[in-house]
């Protein structure tokens, strides 16, 4: 069965299986363009929107005492981005290329490991401040 038409009178092909190589076509119509420079710009580019995506997941971004509409703004705004930033993600893994595939992935790993990491180095930090007080007195 073939593919609708588009309005340019070309067959749209869109592949439906993993695969791997720079021939993608990656959020935009004509990107990366089967160049390898492009396709390395592209595996950067799902890179770095998945660690976005994990860090905004991971980090509290209301500090103790805000007011409640400026934190729930503050929160509403933060899961706009988020959101979008991981439907990009989603639709870039669609291409079905395994190098997209493992990029988003990366970038998700690399992405939770900082945001936990920094998770963990401020409680280890309030721990040290507050037993510090509790000698003290």
């Amino acid at each position: 069965m073939d593919m609708p038409m588009s309005n340019s009178t070309m067959p749209m092909e869109m592949q439906m299986s993993f695969y791997w190589g720079k021939h993608a076509t990656v959020l935009f119509s004509g990107w990366p363009n089967n160049s390898v420079g492009m396709y390395i710009l592209a595996l950067f580019f799902v890179f770095s929107l998945a660690i976005k995506t994990e860090i905004l997941s991971n980090q509290p971004l209301v500090k103790r005492g805000t007011s409640p509409l400026k934190g729930g703004l503050i929160l509403a705004s933060v899961h706009f981005f988020r959101t979008g930033l991981a439907y990009l993600v989603m639709l870039a893994v669609m291409s079905f290329n395994v190098g997209i595939f493992i990029a988003a992935v990366a970038g998700h790993t690399l992405g939770f490991f900082i945001a936990k990491s920094r998770a963990i180095a401020v409680a280890n930090k309030e721990n040290q401040e507050s037993s510090s007080a509790t000698l003290k007195i």
